[in-house]
């Protein structure tokens, strides 16, 4: 079986609705930036005493939009940022959505409203190697945990991250997850494009779809690691499917499925 990454990965499935009692608040937009092609993460000042565990994510509600659709004003987003970072970022691809035309336009200051954390995605505490594995914008959550493990110390244990876009101008935070592997010898970072190279694009990665071979070239000296797997529906319970057909425990994948809008 192979996998392909669809360009689509936004928003969290798995995780339940949000209980009542949860936090809500209202805080600006401080910044936005351009990460990858059509890709772009927007960034909210941080409450004084809000917290959140890195692998998290958070509802966000447009207040008085300019212009709305059926959708609504209300999206869910993984939490880019890493909780020891001094704002809560989201990064998402920007589709052509009134959620997403209005959050490119808004004056930076405008407030929205943001509910949560939410979510349990989060590294293990067991002497065990690790296995991330992300489709297009499915990297947030895993950002967000790396940036907080690393940048306080190091990893405790082996942790290979696949990132699996179609192009190479489509992989938001490339540069950092290099960095990320430069600074700790435990991090392995392997990027992937699904595409067919075009005209001039220099790539000497690997390129085509992850499968069991793919797998198998970078985790040859891994013993039992634990799996996470997050991106399009398709793409994460395909490779739940591959996984547990090559012997690993149901037990150990742990996935966060997203969908794009």
């Amino acid at each position: 079986m192979t996998l392909d990454a669809p360009d689509a990965a936004d928003v969290v499935l798995t995780s339940p609705n949000p209980a009542p009692s949860w936090p809500v608040f209202e805080t600006p937009l401080v910044g936005r930036d351009l990460v990858a092609d059509r890709t772009m993460s927007f960034r909210f000042e941080k409450p004084g005493g809000w917290s959140y565990r890195a692998g998290q994510f958070v509802d966000i509600t447009l207040l008085d939009p300019p212009e709305t659709d059926t959708e609504g004003n209300l999206r869910g987003f993984s939490i880019s940022s890493a909780p020891r970072e001094d704002v809560i970022a989201i990064t998402t691809r920007l589709r052509d959505t009134a959620f997403k035309r209005v959050i490119q336009r808004v004056p930076l200051g405008t407030p929205v409203k943001i509910e949560g954390p939410f979510g349990d995605l989060r590294l293990h505490h067991k002497v065990r190697p690790a296995v991330l594995v992300a489709g297009g914008i499915g990297i947030t959550p895993f950002r967000s945990i790396l940036m907080e493990t690393i940048g306080g110390g190091a990893l405790p244990y082996p942790v290979v991250v696949f990132h699996a876009n179609r192009r190479p101008a489509d992989a938001a935070f490339a540069d950092e997850f290099r960095s990320l592997a430069d600074c700790d010898p435990n991090l392995t970072f392997v990027p992937i494009m699904t595409a067919t190279a075009a005209a001039g694009e220099a790539w000497d990665g690997e390129r085509g779809h992850i499968d069991a071979d793919m797998l198998a070239r970078h985790l040859g000296g891994l013993v039992d690691p634990i799996y996470y797997i997050a991106g399009p529906p398709g793409m994460v319970q395909a490779l739940r499917t591959m996984l547990v057909a090559s012997g690993a425990d149901e037990d150990d994948i742990r996935i966060e499925e997203f969908t794009g809008y």
